[in-house]
């Protein structure tokens, strides 16, 4: 192997290594998670991250809050990393990095309640999202996409100005499933199609009504 041969391998080993973990990062954070601006600077939205992913997504944006909408994980164990298996609470995280670990669990409520009450998890993502102490925040599921879809889609109407028809089209855009989004899905119908802009109500008077 000549000289030249030689330089012109290290050469593309060490670009491999260099440039690789950035490719890989971006496959990972912003795409395979669906890290995403809902609004630049104060909102969110991704799926579940790494404990180094939430660390960097933490600094990178001066992250003040993290949410976590998973229903059935109220508190999730985090690989350290994509490499590193071991387990960290996200609410432990949280408190390592010095920012609030919030947990709010969608919920639904009878179709024909709807004109006198709405899903309580709509009113504790705006109590959060309302307080500018709080912000930025990051919105996030498990996949980043139908759990935290709905909520950005509240939280497009309601601080942008959206109609639901443009935080539809939106939810639908971004994968939510042509089969899943439709007035069918109890979830859609509730957030989306029928949010009403402006209306803060608290837990305790929704359950008296």
């Amino acid at each position: 192997m000549s000289n030249l041969t030689r330089r012109a391998l290290i050469a593309g080993i060490v670009g491999t290594v260099a440039v690789g973990p950035f490719f890989f990062y971006r496959s990972v954070y912003a795409h395979g998670k669906r890290f995403r601006a809902v609004i630049p600077g104060k909102v969110y939205r991704s799926g579940q991250l790494t404990a180094a992913g939430f660390a960097d997504a933490v600094r990178g944006l001066h992250l003040r809050t993290v949410i976590n909408v998973q229903d059935d994980y109220p508190d999730p164990d985090l690989n350290r990393s994509y490499l590193d298996r071991r387990g960290v609470r996200e609410s432990d995280l949280c408190r390592e990095l010095g920012v609030r670990y919030v947990f709010i669990a969608p919920d639904l409520v009878p179709r024909h309640e709807l004109a006198r009450r709405r899903p309580e998890a709509i009113d504790r993502l705006l109590a959060v999202l309302d307080d500018p102490n709080n912000l930025p925040a990051l919105i996030h599921c498990r996949a980043g996409l139908h759990r935290t879809g709905v909520l950005s889609a509240v939280v497009r109407m309601e601080y942008q100005g959206w109609s639901p028809a443009e935080a539809y089209r939106e939810l639908k855009g971004y994968g939510f499933g042509d089969f899943a989004c439709t007035a069918a899905n109890d979830y859609v119908y509730e957030y989306v199609l029928t949010y009403r802009r402006g209306l803060r109500l608290r837990a305790d008077d929704q359950g008296s009504k």
